[in-house]
């Protein structure tokens, strides 16, 4: 889940409050609260946006750019939050100590300011109405104060995306007023201290992204309002801890994804009612998932990816609707997409990954399902084409299905506007690469039977490479063809260039009835095996990049081996 939690929301919008009750005729700033916003502006060294520029001297600091005074001529919140990811305008510099003058301030929002420096600010601990922080995506290191437990009237305290090192303080333990903690994206080491028990009115709690490792203590009992929890990306390991459950009547997002977790899902999950978010992935989890789980109604989004899990899957009650599901590279066998799965009238992302899918995806029906974004079944043993269910999606922006099956021609493919990935790497696809290509963000068309002239486009060598027949800029230059001279041969009884380096579509081949004898064996020939085979003596078409069904001939299997997306008699049964 994104970290802007639903508490995070609460307070920008009181600090939105707070500044339209800003009074238009109410008395100058405190001349202290203007000395310390001045001296806090002196310590910027750029602003290239002009961000600071109302913080001028003798003009009253309540006016100024994310200054707050609700209550008279005090600040009461300082905001100054960059929404952009431009480096350009980013604020450069020190947090001033000065900052300290302003002893009425209940709230600090700091969020991207990518290029201010510096230490914890130990200010802070000079504010003794502080009660909330927000330090978020700025430069800021070194290790959290060993006494940050003194800030004991803070309701939130969130320093994500910062550098700070080192352990977590047990003083931490202290601050039981906290509703919201965020230390994510950081860079702290040793274990979770067990003093976070302590923090019983705690609603959200985020570790997300840190070094952290040892086992999950066992200390949510207490924590009976934690509706967020999330550990993710750190390096925790053994088994989920027992008192997870007692978070099962409130808990609405678990994530603890990317870690070295094992064991099984437990059963006691399927007592969260309220559970919107599950969130597994990239552990060591094993066994079979409970079938219990099919009585979580609320959740929303599930991803068990890269784990261990084995068959069977149980059937979820997602009726209503499901937005993300990913089960990804686990021990699934599971033949099909799940029925239960198009249920669903809104399904954003379905990722099902080498889960053992072995269908056409031509015979597949979505049944209601609708608004997929993001589409993900590959290295499975999927065959047809998806010409037919890339057309019926009218909001897909993600779609890879590498490592199939797949036979079909690109150029019969068409999308809407919004699709911005494509990876149909490592499959049978044939045909020429079409124009549409280019303006892809993202394309992966590696390993396929793709022929003729490439289109202009951006992408580099690696996303055409494997395809032998292809050519044009960024791969290989064009050779020739036999077309041309075929044309003005009229009386041609025999023709032989096997083992040459041949490229062309043998659909745009035409001679004189007088032709008996065509060996273009060992070539680079693509596009489909035309019908007028049929009336020649001898013929030779093995070992090219020809793909599709063959025409009805007399020919034995030997004359087309080589042409790995052929099919149809005498060769294998045409699958897709």
């Amino acid at each position: 889940m994104n970290s802007f939690s639903f508490h995070h929301l609460f307070i920008f919008t009181a600090v939105i409050f707070l500044l339209c009750l800003n009074p238009t005729t109410a008395a100058m700033c405190h001349p202290d609260d203007e000395a310390g916003l001045l001296a806090f502006k002196s310590g910027i060294t750029k602003d290239p946006s002009g961000i600071l520029k109302t913080w001028k001297k003798g003009t009253d600091c309540c006016s100024w750019d994310g200054v707050s005074c609700p209550n008279g001529n005090r600040v009461v919140v300082l905001t100054i939050n960059i929404e952009s990811n431009n480096a350009e305008i980013f604020l450069s510099g020190t947090i001033s100590p000065s900052l300290a003058k302003l002893q009425h301030l209940e709230g600090l929002v700091f969020i991207n300011l990518k290029n201010i420096t510096g230490p914890f600010p130990s200010f802070l601990f000079r504010l003794p109405h502080l009660k909330y922080v927000y330090l978020e995506n700025t430069r800021l290191s070194g290790p959290l104060p060993a006494n940050i437990g003194a800030l004991n009237r803070l309701d939130t305290l969130t320093v994500k995306g910062n550098r700070f090192s080192g352990s977590i303080p047990s003083s931490i333990s202290n601050l039981t007023r906290l509703n919201y903690l965020n230390l994510g994206g950081n860079l702290l080491t040793g274990t979770i201290p067990l003093g976070i028990a302590n923090l019983k009115v705690m609603s959200n709690l985020n570790l997300d992204g840190n070094r952290l490792s040892g086992t999950i203590p066992d200390i949510f009992k207490s924590m009976t309002k934690l509706r967020i929890l999330t550990l993710s990306r750190n390096r925790f390991s053994g088994k989920l801890p027992p008192s997870i459950a007692s978070l099962a009547p409130v808990l609405a997002f678990l994530e603890l994804g990317q870690n070295n977790l094992s064991g099984s899902i437990p059963n006691y999950l399927s007592r969260f009612m309220k559970l919107d978010t599950l969130d597994l992935s990239k552990n060591r989890f094993s066994g079979a998932v409970p079938k219990s789980l099919a009585k979580l109604t609320k959740i929303a989004n599930i991803n068990l990816s890269h784990n261990l899990l084995t068959d069977p899957f149980p059937v979820l009650n997602v009726k209503n609707y499901i937005l993300t599901l990913d089960l990804s590279y686990n021990k699934f066998h599971m033949e099909t997409i799940p029925e239960w799965v198009t249920t669903a009238t809104i399904l954003t992302s379905l990722k099902l990954a080498k889960c053992g899918i072995k269908m056409n995806l031509d015979d597949w029906k979505t049944r209601q399902t609708d608004l997929y974004v993001s589409f993900d079944l590959s290295d499975n043993e999927i065959s047809g084409g998806p010409v037919r269910f890339l057309k019926e999606q009218g909001y897909l922006r993600e779609f890879r299905m590498s490592g199939n099956k797949l036979r079909f021609d690109l150029r019969k493919l068409s999308f809407s506007n919004t699709l911005e990935t494509l990876d149909l790497s490592r499959n049978l696809v044939f045909g020429k690469v079409p124009a549409w290509v280019a303006r892809l963000k993202t394309l992966n068309l590696s390993q396929n039977h793709l022929c003729g002239k490439l289109p202009a486009t951006k992408f580099p060598e690696s996303v055409f490479t494997g395809n032998d027949c292809l050519c044009g800029s960024p791969l290989g230059h064009c050779k020739g063809s036999p077309v041309r001279f075929f044309k003005e041969h009229g009386y041609l009884r025999e023709f032989r260039m096997s083992g040459n380096k041949l490229r062309f579509d043998l659909r745009k081949l035409s001679f004189s009835n007088t032709l008996e004898t065509l060996d273009l064996s060992r070539n680079l020939v693509f596009g489909k095996v035309p019908a007028w085979v049929a009336r020649l003596k001898t013929l030779n078409l093995s070992q090219n990049h020809l793909c599709g069904k063959l025409p009805a001939t007399k020919f034995p299997e030997s004359v087309f081996a080589g042409n790995d997306c052929l099919c149809g008699s005498p060769l294998v049964h045409c699958i897709g």
